[in-house]
């Protein structure tokens, strides 16, 4: 992390054992996005409003706005990532998924930007190992499963 007045990103890239239309479907299906990150109303359609919701926090409410910003099928999500708005602490911040082909997998890529130091210090500093260690954890069980029941059907 950098002075005041500056912002900082989460990156998180990886490639998985998995075909591109698999990791797509785990990042754009509410139900399979409920089980890697939180319960959510997100729907595939830009300008669409949807919202995580999860246990509060401290100050934080559990609640996390967010708009689906761009829609590349198969290539490219953005969304934007906010909470507390309207208090010193406020999260404005994007998510943008990139998925590329890699050999007989994916090569997935993870941008949380925008986070305000030292406004959004705690939120950075709380959410980047969840990213890194957890969240891509999930991701690949849940194409593990997703993969596995395909081959059996």
């Amino acid at each position: 992390m950098t002075g005041s007045g500056q912002t900082c990103e989460i990156v998180v890239e990886e490639v998985f054992p998995h075909d591109p239309a698999v990791i797509w479907r785990v990042l754009t299906t509410s139900e399979l996005i409920a089980k890697w990150l939180m319960p959510n109303d997100f729907q595939l359609k830009r300008g669409h409003r949807f919202k995580f919701q999860s246990e509060p926090i401290g100050e934080w409410n559990g609640a996390t706005d967010c708009v689906v910003l761009e829609v590349e099928p198969g290539h490219r999500l953005v969304y934007s990532w906010q909470g507390m708005m309207g208090t010193p602490l406020a999260l404005d911040t994007v998510v943008t998924w990139t998925l590329s082909k890699e050999g007989k997998g994916t090569r997935l890529r993870m941008v949380h930007s925008g986070f305000r130091l030292p406004q959004n210090a705690e939120a950075f500093d709380a959410m980047s190992p969840g990213w890194k260690r957890h969240i891509f954890l999930l991701i690949r069980q849940i194409a593990d499963e997703l993969t596995d029941a395909s081959r059996s059907s």
